[in-house]
């Protein structure tokens, strides 16, 4: 056995010495600062090539160490021209991941802390900070009090959604599979929209769902390509008719593609007459809910069995944070609870706490609450409300700058703080094609660097997504994404009609 000396000696390394955490916080928080006031000179999309950091990065680790200062350098002049900026006041593509001083703060503090909140006993803050948060967003979203710990139901701050739908369609499976036999897993079938993000197809595929039996209900414009019920109804019919068991339903409000709302009161209706459960998918749209003017878009969610949004999206909070309530969490316990003797203690033993192990896929979870109070605290309803009333009200001065352009058209309604739109048919001469062309749009405004937008496609159309959400974006920033975007679609017509009289010639 050596002595105290020799393992000192042997152990000199002190890898959280307080002094030198409190030097390196302080150099750390400057840098990113500094980051924030510049952002928005970078190009917005990366425009590195693939492979570029390999080739400028050694083969291999330093055997040596080296200081934070050189480190950073080396993330300035390396890492951030490959990083694509989420957080530039030109990014409008995708929808946000918008973070705050308090959100950023809150993660800090909870990767400082570092605990493991799995249950209970492994740190008590964790659990019950997390209870009251969701309770507290809950009602901030008027949800029933079916869905909140007060009501019998319950809050928990799952990744990200694509958790929240697995861990409720596997919920939803077993209860079903307790009551039709375990044999009749080849028969659940899952409904959703042909809208619906695709963590609903990667959940099924995951859970064990035949992939023959995932329908995706085609959705049109002549409704705004919301989920008809008449349309579930029929599928749901079909299926009981060819002796298919329906278990699960997934209501979107604010699809990806467009922020398109289904109508969850007539939805949620058919469902319940076949012991559908209903999980209601609100990733992005479900924070503007907590103002009263949008809080209609819940309306039907009482007749829900699972709710979920994205804290991370557009509310302040620091990916990841995607808050799922549920009506029934014995229904998730009796799926993923796992009790090893190494993790039995005597608070778990009398049913009186909350273990979120259980509630989620994988065993260990971070202190994701205390970012999610921080915000809270930090910014109040009254500011979180006036926040995002100033994105829509960006996206509506966007949209009115779209019309006034008679080369473009707003391809469906815009309903939160996203704007669809693309060049006209009729503004293109010639047998050019129009998805082509607006193809050809994005991808040059984004290889500008100067914005970034991102695209979908909508009944075949192509389509040009400008999404609000950005933490530094301002009415100045939207006006001039609207000049790059007239500036490169008004060299690409006239590229297009030069193409079409050169054709024209022969």
């Amino acid at each position: 056995m050596g002595s105290i000396e020799n393992l000192t000696q042997n152990y000199p390394m002190n890898p959280l010495e307080p002094e030198e955490f409190r030097r390196q916080g302080h150099l750390m928080i400057d840098f990113l600062a500094d980051y924030y006031g510049k952002v928005e000179n970078y190009p917005v999309r990366s425009q590195v090539s693939p492979g570029y950091l390999g080739e400028i990065l050694p083969e291999s680790a330093p055997y040596n160490p080296e200081s934070l200062e050189t480190i950073l350098q080396d993330v300035q002049t390396k890492i951030i021209p490959g990083i694509t900026h989420w957080q530039s006041p030109n990014f409008f593509a995708y929808f946000p991941c918008n973070v705050s001083t308090a959100g950023i703060l809150g993660e800090m503090l909870s990767t400082g802390f570092n605990v493991v909140g799995f249950s209970w006993i492994a740190s008590p803050a964790a659990t019950e900070l997390e209870i009251i948060v969701t309770d507290w967003f809950g009602k901030m979203l008027q949800l029933p009090k079916s869905f909140l710990f007060s009501g019998g139901g319950g809050g928990v701050l799952q990744g990200t959604t694509c958790e929240a739908i697995l861990c409720t369609l596997v919920a939803a499976r077993d209860k079903n599979l307790r009551q039709h036999g375990m044999d009749n897993i080849g028969k659940l079938v899952v409904y959703c929209s042909d809208q619906t993000h695709a963590a609903m197809q990667k959940a099924a595929k995951i859970a064990g769902i035949n992939p023959k039996n995932f329908r995706a209900i085609e959705t049109r414009k002549s409704s705004n390509f919301q989920l008809c019920p008449k349309r579930l109804e029929s599928a749901i019919l079909y299926d009981v008719q060819n002796g298919l068991i329906p278990l699960y339903l997934c209501a979107t409000v604010g699809t990806t593609s467009s922020t398109a709302v289904d109508p969850l009161t007539s939805l949620t209706e058919v469902a319940k007459k076949y012991e559908v459960w209903v999980h209601v998918d609100a990733a992005f749209a479900g924070s503007a809910c907590i103002c009263p003017e949008f809080r209609q878009y819940l309306d039907g969610v009482e007749n829900a069995d699972s709710f979920s949004l994205n804290a991370h999206k557009w509310f302040l909070t620091t990916l990841d944070c995607c808050c799922l309530w549920v009506k029934d969490p014995s229904a998730l316990i009796k799926s993923l609870s796992t009790n090893p003797e190494y993790l039995r203690n005597n608070a778990s033993e009398t049913n009186k706490v909350v273990d979120y192990k259980d509630w989620q896929i994988m065993l260990s979870r971070r202190f994701r609450a205390l970012k999610l109070w921080f915000v809270l605290r930090s910014y109040g309803v009254g500011q979180l409300r006036e926040f995002i009333r100033g994105h829509v009200g960006m996206a509506k001065y966007f949209e009115g700058l779209v019309v006034m352009d008679k080369r473009f058209e707003v391809v469906v309604p815009r309903l939160f703080s996203m704007v669809c739109f693309r060049i006209k048919p009729s503004a293109i001469i010639g047998k050019n094609d129009e998805n082509e062309i607006n193809r050809k749009l994005l991808e040059s405004v984004n290889e500008s660097g100067r914005i970034y937008v991102s695209h979908t496609v909508l009944g075949g159309v192509y389509v040009i997504r400008f999404a609000i959400g950005a933490t530094l974006t301002d009415i100045n920033r939207v006006s001039e994404a609207w000049k790059v975007v007239q500036d490169h679609a008004g060299a690409l017509i006239v590229d297009a009609q030069l193409a079409s009289c050169e054709a024209n010639k022969f």
